[in-house]
């Protein structure tokens, strides 16, 4: 029990002391960046599902 509470001490410790927290700007820019690459990834991922559902529509109905 004791190296749980030693390790414990010590997490809290390097979180408190050794850890580089980032700015509230930084996050911000962060956070644009994840939310635009997400919409664009989303885009295209829609897009390719549409062509390819009309691809194989195309195909399926040919037969």
């Amino acid at each position: 029990m004791n190296n749980i509470i030693d390790f414990l001490k010590a997490s809290w410790d390097e979180v408190q002391h050794s850890v580089t927290w980032p700015t509230f700007g930084s996050l911000q820019s962060s956070t644009t960046l994840v939310l635009v690459g997400s919409l664009i990834f989303a885009l295209v991922v829609g897009i390719m599902d549409y062509a390819f559902e009309n691809a194989l529509n195309l195909l399926y109905s040919s037969f």
